[in-house]
């Protein structure tokens, strides 16, 4: 019996209607990149786990794909290293390299090899899959695309301000509500050090970022484990629970921080982005969300998460600044900030809003009906006419039934068909069928290219 084929859990196959979709998304977002004077590059698919590792944290180091060693890979490991199972050490005897986790690493280990040849601040962006070994569900996959965007080289918080203004166009022209929401990791430092837990710091971020997922019991529950006392846990509530306007919680965390320092200019950041964007009249809302805490460890300053209003679904945007991300591979002190939108998530927001542009999915605008070699030859000079114009166009390649053909339009959703009898030769004209409409009206090539252009 022939075995069953299928793909990894956590991948998936696109055909040609949602590859059509697919660079719609890759196509506006990159538009919008290169609006703001973003350039873009490419970094290879796999990286060194020296490159890698490290940098994501505990639980982010778990998610690497690690890629065996080349030929006999278990040439250096001793028995005895087998017997003991100890799989992070056979991990790092095995295995050199790894699948790129996001595109920030590689992107900081590129800047630092290419230095000489930048220009700072440098804005890039690169649209690339990055996969994790993740548990597959809804909205989370094992690979998947980000469309990153990242400024090095630049302290400005103008950086900031304008990363929101491309999340919020990008959206816009997706048709998409969300809400852009924003913290700053200095702010969770001084909230850990209001607690007394300043040593916690990752545990805490780490915990708070799974509260839409857990909620606040579990994610009460984790930090007990992680060594907070219950007063601690207790002191955190009521800044966890903290509502109102984003002026009004920023007074009110900017009184709780008063006698932090890094917990201050993390409130001061964030007022300049909030009341800088104000005058920039975002289409989506911009909240100042205290429990949003993105879990990587490289962040440092200002950090963001969109979600999207009208379907349920995980962040569909994320990004923030990170200070030391580059001095980690031997070059100190270049900031960066950046964002990073999750195209496959995007796409089945897109899909259950059902927000696709008609055109979007329509790759073939004409279609020239073959019923036999004397109507194919006189109307190949207006398909070569039509191409010209820039006009999509196919001829259908057998002599087949009118149904045949007709079906094979529909089912590639295309708008027009050019139909070619013998009645149409001897006027020297071609009949244009509208596909939506049904609507036919005869036409000579020059006033085809002018109907369909």
């Amino acid at each position: 019996m022939a075995q069953k084929t299928s793909i990894p859990k956590g991948t998936r196959d696109f055909g040609p209607e949602e590859m059509a979709k697919r660079n719609y998304i890759f196509n506006t977002i990159r538009e919008v990149y290169a609006l703001y004077g973003f350039q873009q590059i490419e970094t290879p698919a796999m990286e060194n786990l020296s490159t890698l590792m490290g940098k994501y944290g505990e639980e982010g180091d778990k998610l690497l794909f690690k890629i065996l060693n080349s030929g006999d890979f278990l040439s250096k490991v001793t028995d005895d290293e087998l017997k003991e199972k100890n799989v992070l050490h056979l991990a790092s005897r095995l295995c050199e390299k790894g699948l790129r986790y996001d595109l920030t690493v590689p992107f900081a280990r590129y800047v630092v090899m290419h230095r000489e040849e930048l220009q700072l601040p440098f804005k890039r962006y690169q649209i690339q899959p990055v996969w994790r070994a993740d548990r597959p569900q809804k909205g989370r996959y094992r690979e998947f695309y980000q469309c990153d965007a990242d400024v090095v080289g630049s302290d400005s918080l103008l950086n900031e301000v304008e990363l929101m203004q491309i999340v919020d166009t990008v959206f816009t022209r997706f048709g998409i509500r969300v809400q852009i929401k924003i913290n700053n990791r200095k702010i969770l430092t001084g909230i850990a050090e209001y607690i007394g837990a300043a040593d916690k710091i990752v545990d805490i971020t780490v915990a708070i970022d799974k509260l839409d997922k857990i909620g606040i019991d579990k994610v009460n529950e984790e930090l007990a484990a992680d060594g907070l006392s219950e007063e601690q846990i207790q002191k955190l509530q009521p800044i966890i629970a903290l509502a109102g306007t984003n002026d009004e919680k920023l007074s009110v965390i900017a009184d709780v921080l008063k006698d932090s320092e890094v917990g201050l200019k993390g409130v001061e950041e964030t007022r300049y982005i909030l009341h800088t964007l104000e005058s920039c009249h975002l289409n989506n809302e911009m909240q100042l969300d205290l429990t949003l805490a993105r879990g990587l460890n490289y962040y440092t300053g200002a950090i963001f998460e969109v979600k999207a209003l009208d379907t349920p679904m995980g962040s569909i945007t994320g990004g923030g600044r990170y200070d030391n991300l580059t001095g980690i591979f031997g070059l100190p002190g270049i900031s960066g900030v950046g964002i990073s939108f999750g195209a496959d998530r995007i796409y089945d927001v897109l899909n259950a809003l059902d927000l696709y542009p008609k055109e979007t999915v329509c790759s073939t605008q004409v279609l020239f009906v073959n019923f036999g070699e004397a109507e194919l030859m006189y109307s190949l000079p207006a398909v070569s006419a039509c191409r010209k114009a820039g006009i999509r166009t196919e001829i259908f390649p057998d002599k087949a039934k009118m149904k045949k053909q007709m079906s094979y339009a529909n089912a590639k959703h295309i708008p027009y068909v050019v139909i070619v009898g013998e009645n149409e030769m001897n006027e020297g004209k071609m009949m244009l069928k509208n596909m939506e409409t049904g609507e036919q009206s005869l036409v000579d090539t020059e006033e085809l290219i002018s109907r369909l252009s």
